[in-house]
């Protein structure tokens, strides 16, 4: 059968094209200036095609970038985007598991507690956090960028309303079975989150990886840069004017692994998004 497709869907697709366009074109003009010359990038107007230097704007980025290489930034930032996204999903997922599936007293109490901590982002309580860091001695340390950001109160509501939607006769089935709490978790309620725990793994990768304030004041050690803090420091300030091909090589470099997350996992965060494996 041959579809019928009216001047809406033409315009419709149109439009979809016209957005990505608009989205796309800035991160393009990056690319085109990672591969040109310092001349050819402070030209008027700028190239719209890419240069010959993409190699050695590359490589000196990845080997050298400005007080650090961008290879060493990228790989503090990698750990601890998924330091981040791994200890608020298990941490979301046993604390949603303890309120739904264990009777024990002021248990709804103790969900909006963790709820109510929703209203108090990094930024509020960034004073107290960082004083109990340094007290710590995490200050220029992988646990220091990582462990005062795992808490996620949104993981554990979406976790906690997921688990609520499984059959109670699960959990009967599984009792009359003989599987104790740990074996019900770990049998039955981890398979059936596997889309959920996805699309959060995503998303919290993201958040991780973008970063800017808490690894600011964290990390004074240059070796201990995130790649976003690295991005800064490459900026040119006053009458400076930088090298801007690795400068736009570094923002490139900074955008890959996030769009690889996505475009890998893309089939479980969209089902993850939409459906229940149930």
């Amino acid at each position: 059968m041959v579809e019928r497709r009216g001047i809406g869907t033409i315009l419709t697709h149109l439009a979809l094209i016209l957005g990505v366009a608009v989205l796309c074109f800035p991160i393009y003009l990056a690319f085109v200036g990672s591969t040109l010359s310092h001349d050819e990038i402070l030209s008027v107007p700028m190239p719209l095609w890419p240069g010959g230097q993409m190699v050695e704007n590359y490589s000196q980025a990845l080997a050298a970038g400005t007080q650090v290489p961008v290879a060493r930034m990228l790989f503090n930032s990698m750990v601890m985007a998924i330091g981040i996204a791994a200890g608020k999903i298990i941490i979301s997922i046993l604390s949603a598991y303890a309120i739904v599936y264990f009777r024990f007293p002021f248990r709804m109490l103790a969900f909006w507690a963790i709820f109510m901590t929703l209203m108090l982002p990094v930024e509020v309580r960034i004073v107290p956090t960082y004083e109990v860091a340094a007290s710590l001695g995490m200050l220029n340390s992988y646990s220091g960028l990582i462990l005062p950001l795992i808490a996620s109160a949104t993981a554990t509501f979406l976790y906690r309303q997921f688990f609520l939607t499984v059959p109670e006769e699960l959990a009967e089935a599984a009792r009359v079975d003989g599987a104790g709490p740990v074996r019900f978790f770990k049998d039955i309620l981890l398979p059936l989150s596997r889309t959920n725990t996805a699309a959060l793994f995503v998303i919290l990768f993201i958040y991780g990886w973008n970063q800017y304030l808490w690894p600011l004041l964290v990390t004074t050690r240059p070796e201990m840069n995130t790649v976003v803090i690295g991005l800064q420091q490459m900026m040119p300030s006053a009458d400076d004017y930088g090298n801007w091909p690795v400068t736009m090589a570094a923002a490139i470099l900074a955008i890959l692994p996030p769009v690889a997350v996505v475009v890998f996992m893309q089939r479980l965060f969209i089902k993850g998004l939409i459906e229940s494996e149930k």
